[in-house]
C-alpha cells in the first residue's frame, strides 16, 4: 500500500519542488521508500510501503520502453493469473510485483484492463507518448484518489492534505459537501467537503489529454429483478458462496511477500475470515482486537473465545474515552472530514498496536455486512415495509419491537418513541424507504447551520433527490432489500466505513486493510443470490452462517447483531475534557468556521457538559460530534495549512527521474 500524487501542467513546467512536499505529506502511507518522475508536462510521485516484491517494486515505475509510467496504490490480487495470461501473449516481465503487471495489462487491453483486475487501487498511468493521464480506482472504493484544477493544471493524491501542499489550491468547505455529509454520514463520490477537491467515483476512470478531461464508468453495482435471481439451490449455493469467500480470503492472506494478520471484533463477520485463515492455510495467524473501558461497547469475551477456538496469537488494546480524545485531532487530520461517530479512533489506535507489532497488513470482515444485508437498517425496512402494507394497523406497528434488542432505548423498551420514530415517510414505492428513517435522524445537524449556509445548500439543490435519482433505472424491480444495499454500497461503505474507519486510520499507522468480502468475484456472485438468503425473515447473513457453521462457535454465529460502536460525546465531555476542545469550539472559533450558529453550539455543548456526554440521545451525539469534528476539521485545514504538520524532507528516491533540462524547471 502506498500514496501517489501527480501533476499534469500543459502550460507551464512540472513544479517539481511541489510534487516533493505533496510526496513528503504521504509518507505515513509508504515509509518504505519513495521516487519521482518528471518530463515537461507531467509529473508522478509516490511513497512506497513495501509488501509485494520489495526489492524490485519500487514506483514510479516505467514500460519497458520508457513510455508509460504508473504510480499505483494498492493491490492487484489475481496479478499472478494476469500475468501468466499476458506472458503467453508475449510480454515479458523484469520484476515480480503487480504493479509491472498493470504496465503490461495497460499495453495489451488499454482501459478494458481494469475490468480484469480483482483487486483494490487507485492509480495515475502517465503515456509519454500520447500525453495523456489516466486516472483508475477499485469498484468499491476501497481506496482513495482526489484531484483538483488550479493555475498550474490538474493536481491528484491520495490524500487532499498532499493537494493543499500547493497554495493555490482553495481552502473552504462546500456546502453540498457538508450537506451530504450531515445527511448520510459523508460525501457521495465526485464531491468532498472542500471546495473544487473532488474524488474520483469507484468503478470508474478519468482521462486527461488534449480533448479535455471526461470520466467513464467500468463497472457498476447490479443486482437481478425480482424473480429474475439465479435458480435456487440452497446446498449448492452454501458451497459455493464458502469457496468463493475461501478463496478471496487465501488470495488476500497468501499473496504477500510480510506477513499478514487479521482483526477479530467478536462479531461473525471477522470470525469468519479468521477461521477461514486458520483451516485453510499453514501460516500461523497473529489476531488484533480492540476492546473498551466502557461494557457496554466491549466485545472482549466473544474475541477471547474466538482467539481460544483458533489457538491464534491474540493482542487487544483496551480504549478508554480519554484515549479516544487524545487522539480524535490526529483522526480528524487523517479523515479529512467531518465526522459524526468517535468510532475510527479506536481503530487508530489498533492500527498503531499493528504497527507496533511489526505488521503491516490486515485482513478484515468489512464489507460483509453490505453485501449480505448484515445491518439493522435493512431489518428496519423489511419492518416499516411490512407495516407499510398496513399503515394503521396495531399488530404490524408492533413488529418494530424486534429492532435493536441490544440497545438500552430500544423500540421494545420504548414503543411508543419506536412507533413515532419508524413510522414516518411509510411510502414503499420509495427506493429509499430503507434509509429515510437515518437520513431524517442525522440531518437534524443540519438546523444548527448558519442561515447564510442552509441559503448556499437550499440553492445548490444537492439533496437526496440527487442520490436516489442516481439509482439505475432498473432498481425499481429490485428487491427493496438490494436497492437498500446499492445505497449503502453508494454512500457509507466508501465514504465512512473503507474511508474514515478504514482506510485513513490503518494507513495513518502504515498498515494495509484487505477485506475479502469485497472481493470482486465474491461481490458479484453474493448480489446474484435471492434477498432471502441474505436477510431471512429478520434473520441476517442467512447463508453465510449456514456456510461456515462448522467453522464459527454457534454463541458467535447466533449472537445478536451488535454494530461495532465507541463512546461519543462522552469521549469529550466527561470529568476531564481534552485541552484542545475549549479552543476549537469557543464561540470565535465556531464563528470563524462560519458553519453552525454559536448561539445553537453554545447550548449543545451546555448540555454536554451538565451531563458529561454520558447517555445521551443517538440526536444529541450526532449534533455533539458534527460541532467537534467541523471545528477540527476548519482547524485543521482552512484556518492553518492542513498539511504542513506532515512536512518532511524525504530521504534520498529510490526512483529519481527528470527528463526536464530546462533553467525553469524548479528542481
Amino acid at each position: 500500500m502506498c500514496g501517489i500524487c501527480g501533476i499534469v501542467s500543459p502550460d507551464a513546467l512540472p513544479d517539481l519542488a511541489l510534487l516533493r512536499r505533496m510526496t513528503g505529506r504521504l509518507h505515513h502511507r509508504g515509509p518504505d521508500g519513495n521516487g519521482y518522475y518528471r518530463d515537461d508536462t507531467a509529473a508522478l510521485g509516490h511513497t512506497r510501503l513495501a509488501i509485494l516484491d520489495p526489492a524490485g517494486g519500487a514506483q514510479p515505475m516505467s514500460s519497458a520502453d520508457g513510455t508509460v509510467w504508473v504510480t499505483f496504490n494498492g493491490e492487484i490480487f489475481n496479478y499472478i493469473e494476469l500475468a501468466d495470461q499476458l506472458r503467453s501473449l508475449g510480454h515479458t516481465f523484469r520484476t515480480t510485483s503487480d504493479t509491472e503487471v498493470i504496465l503490461h495489462a495497460w499495453q495489451e487491453w488499454g482501459t478494458g484492463c481494469f475490468s480484469r483486475f480483482n483487486g483494490q487501487w487507485a492509480l495515475a498511468l502517465w503515456d509519454r507518448r500520447e500525453r495523456r493521464l489516466v486516472l483508475s480506482r477499485d469498484r468499491l472504493g476501497v481506496r482513495p484518489l482526489f484531484y483538483t484544477r488550479t493555475g498550474r493544471g490538474l493536481l491528484f493524491a491520495s490524500e487532499i492534505k498532499a493537494l493543499l501542499a500547493d497554495p493555490a489550491v482553495d481552502r473552504a468547505f462546500d456546502p453540498a459537501g457538508l450537506d451530504q455529509t450531515f445527511t448520510y454520514w459523508s460525501t457521495v463520490a465526485p464531491r468532498t467537503v472542500f471546495r473544487g477537491i473532488e474524488q474520483l467515483e469507484p468503478g470508474s476512470y478519468a482521462v486527461l489529454d488534449q480533448r479535455g478531461f471526461r470520466k467513464t464508468s467500468y463497472w457498476s453495482i447490479e443486482f437481478p429483478a425480482r424473480g429474475a435471481e439465479r435458480v435456487q439451490d440452497v446446498q449448492r449455493d452454501t458451497r459455493a458462496l464458502r469457496e468463493a469467500l475461501v478463496e478471496a480470503t487465501r488470495l488476500r492472506f497468501l499473496r504477500s511477500d510480510v506477513p499478514v494478520g487479521a482483526y477479530l471484533s467478536g462479531g461473525l463477520d471477522s470470525s469468519i475470515i479468521a477461521a477461514v485463515i486458520h483451516r485453510y492455510t499453514d501460516v500461523p495467524l497473529h489476531t488484533f482486537s480492540v476492546r473498551f473501558s466502557d461494557s457496554e461497547f466491549d466485545e472482549g469475551g466473544y474475541q477471547k473465545e474466538m482467539a481460544a477456538a483458533l489457538g491464534t496469537q491474540h493482542q487487544d488494546i483496551l480504549v478508554s474515552p480519554a484515549a479516544i480524545a487524545d487522539v480524535f485531532p490526529q483522526v480528524v487530520r487523517h479523515a479529512e472530514t467531518p465526522i459524526l461517530r468517535a468510532a475510527p479512533a479506536p481503530l487508530f489506535l489498533l492500527s498503531r498496536l499493528v504497527a507496533d507489532s511489526g505488521y503491516k497488513v490486515v485482513v478484515t470482515g468489512e464489507g460483509a455486512d453490505e453485501v449480505f444485508g448484515g445491518y439493522d437498517i435493512f431489518r428496519e425496512a423489511r419492518v416499516r415495509l411490512f407495516w407499510s402494507r398496513n399503515p394503521r394497523s396495531v399488530k404490524r406497528a408492533r413488529a418494530i419491537e424486534l429492532l435493536y434488542p441490544w440497545m438500552s432505548r430500544s423500540p421494545g423498551r420504548l414503543p411508543a418513541f419506536g412507533r413515532s420514530f419508524f413510522g414516518r415517510n411509510l411510502d414503499p414505492a420509495d427506493l429509499a424507504l430503507s434509509h429515510r428513517p437515518r437520513w431524517d435522524s442525522t440531518a437534524v445537524i443540519k438546523s444548527m447551520l448558519t442561515a447564510g449556509l442552509r441559503d448556499e445548500i437550499a440553492s445548490s439543490d444537492p439533496g437526496d433527490g440527487d442520490l436516489v435519482a442516481a439509482m439505475p433505472a432498473c432498481a425499481e424491480g429490485w428487491d427493496p432489500l438490494s436497492r437498500g444495499q446499492w445505497l449503502e454500497m453508494t454512500t457509507l461503505l466508501p465514504g465512512y466505513i473503507l474511508a474514515s474507519q478504514g482506510d485513513r486510520m490503518l494507513m495513518a499507522n502504515s498498515v494495509e486493510g484487505r477485506f475479502p468480502f469485497l472481493d470482486s468475484e465474491f461481490v458479484g456472485f453474493a448480489n446474484a443470490l435471492p434477498a432471502r438468503y441474505k436477510l431471512f425473515g429478520l434473520e441476517e447473513k442467512y447463508l453465510l452462517k449456514r456456510a461456515f457453521a462448522d467453522l464459527v462457535p454457534d454463541r458467535i454465529r447466533h449472537r445478536p447483531k451488535q454494530p461495532y460502536r465507541a463512546p461519543d460525546a462522552e469521549s469529550f465531555f466527561g470529568a476531564r475534557p481534552p485541552d484542545w476542545l475549549g479552543e476549537v469550539t469557543s464561540a470565535a472559533a465556531v464563528a470563524e468556521a462560519g458553519v453552525f450558529e454559536p448561539a445553537v453550539v453554545a447550548a449543545v455543548l451546555a448540555k454536554c457538559a451538565r451531563t458529561g456526554g454520558a447517555r445521551m440521545s443517538n440526536t444529541d451525539n450526532m449534533r455533539a460530534l458534527a460541532i467537534v469534528s467541523t471545528q477540527l476539521a476548519h482547524a485543521t485545514f482552512i484556518a492553518s495549512d492542513g498539511g504542513q504538520a506532515l512536512d518532511r524532507h524525504l530521504p534520498e528516491p529510490a526512483v529519481a527521474v527528470d527528463l526536464v533540462t530546462d533553467d525553469r524547471s524548479g528542481a
